[in-house]
């Protein structure tokens, strides 16, 4: 008696995505003592120091980090603490950038540097930014901005705490990354247009090789915007959720990586691709941001988001609309993409 057997037939689309998966899986065993080190490095961003970082931002101290007042200079001063505590080195004498600003005030981006590998034969640089201004006091009420932007501040600052922690532990990355708080967003992106007035004229210099950090060496731009919140889950049945979009910018070779890193590093977070699956939706936010700048000038760039919530631009969006599980979670995922993109 014949048996009959049944005949199964995977997509391409399925074996491309199951070779990725074992060939990151045999990359990853091959690292050996990595593994240790990467968890090191995550173990230093827990959910309390999330909670401090992002309560300190959306405190009245910062009075809402609108761009040119004293909360505004309050926020630079401890990003730049930050940068300095991760490790991360200043380029020429400041850590700062400022620039004029369309009410005729001055806004400031803060900028560190994380070397790469010397032995590359020419300098390439991923640019991680987040922009750290708000709305500030109106009409007399505060506007904390503890989801946008704090959130990505905090998550901007702690991916320099962990790349920094990876290179104190002895990993040279294959790529320099330059950490950027950006100034202005909400005063139409001022801050991430200076910063490539001054890649365009060459005003920006490798603190290690001398050499001038041009438009040509940048290789990737990640963006974090609003990323703290679970009010606007792509699933209603998941609160730890990711979006990111900007893929079609990447190679092909990379636009499945961030699910690949999600299975093989157990982040588990539901992602998505596109801002809610709306083509349209997808399209406006992607420009809303400060990879805006990135996106025009034809360099590769992501935003990392959570999305637009109810408390978006409110005087209510404190911390308490801020969840720091999953937030961590986010970050975690954002940071093995990130290496994998080095």
């Amino acid at each position: 008696m014949r048996i009959k057997t049944k005949k199964t037939f995977f997509s391409a689309k399925t074996i491309c995505s199951a070779v990725l998966t074992f060939f990151l899986c045999i990359n990853a065993s091959a690292q050996g003592t990595w593994d240790k080190e990467f968890d090191k490095a995550k173990a230093k961003i827990t959910t309390e120091w999330l909670e401090r970082e992002i309560s300190f931002l959306s405190d009245s101290i910062c009075s809402g980090r609108a761009t040119g007042t004293a909360g505004s200079i309050e926020a630079a001063m401890w990003i730049q603490r930050r940068f300095e505590k991760a490790g991360l080195m200043k380029i020429g004498d400041s850590w700062t950038r400022s620039f004029s600003t369309m009410n005729g005030g001055r806004g400031r981006n803060v900028i560190g540097f994380l070397p790469g590998a010397k032995s590359l034969p020419k300098d390439k640089y991923v640019i991680v930014g987040a922009h750290f201004d708000h709305l500030g006091t109106l009409n007399g009420k505060m506007y904390p901005g503890a989801d946008a932007n704090a959130s990505g501040t905090a998550a901007l600052t702690s991916l320099a705490e962990m790349f920094g922690a990876m290179r104190k532990m002895g990993k040279i990355l294959d790529s320099n990354i330059l950490f950027i708080a950006f100034d202005a967003k909400e005063q139409g992106l001022k801050g991430s247009e200076h910063l490539w007035f001054l890649l365009e004229n060459g005003r920006l210099r490798n603190p290690v090789s001398g050499q001038r950090i041009t438009p040509e060496d940048i290789t990737l731009m990640v963006n974090i915007d609003q990323i703290g919140s679970t009010l606007a889950p792509i699933r209603k049945d998941r609160k730890d959720y990711l979006i990111m979009l900007g893929t079609e910018s990447l190679p092909k070779g990379d636009r499945n990586l961030l699910s690949i890193c999600n299975k093989a590093h157990g982040t588990g977070l539901d992602l998505a691709l596109d801002y809610y699956g709306s083509a349209n939706f997808t399209k406006v936010f992607y420009r809303l941001s400060d990879q805006r700048v990135f996106v025009d000038n034809r360099i590769p760039a992501v935003l990392f988001t959570s999305g637009i919530t109810m408390n978006t631009n409110k005087t209510w969006d404190n911390t308490d609309g801020i969840d720091t599980a999953i937030l961590k979670k986010r970050i975690c995922l954002m940071f093995h993409w990130i290496e994998r993109m080095l």
